[in-house]
């Protein structure tokens, strides 16, 4: 089985991926997607892309949260609660 590569930023020594730029990406594959005009080809690579977005956004997300963590308490008992939805 092939290692899996990890994709970072484009260029070496580039600024990290912003998780805003990364949801504009993944929403502009989604509506390629929705379109329905894309051959499979096409269609299952926007697919692996968008996969791969989505996996980049997540590493982001869960960086932020251990950053929430560290910053609401101390390293022996971190405050942790979950995030409540005021519209549902």
């Amino acid at each position: 089985m092939a290692p899996e590569t990890k994709k970072e930023s484009p260029l070496p020594g580039a600024a990290p991926e912003r998780f805003e730029e990364i949801l504009v990406r993944l929403r502009g594959l989604v509506e390629r997607l929705e379109g329905g005009n894309l051959p499979l080809e096409e269609s299952l690579r926007a697919f692996e892309d968008g996969m791969e977005l989505c996996r980049r956004g997540t590493a982001i997300l869960d960086s932020a949260e251990k950053k929430v963590e560290t910053l609401l308490g101390s390293a022996a008992a971190p405050r942790v609660a979950p995030f409540e939805d005021p519209e549902g």
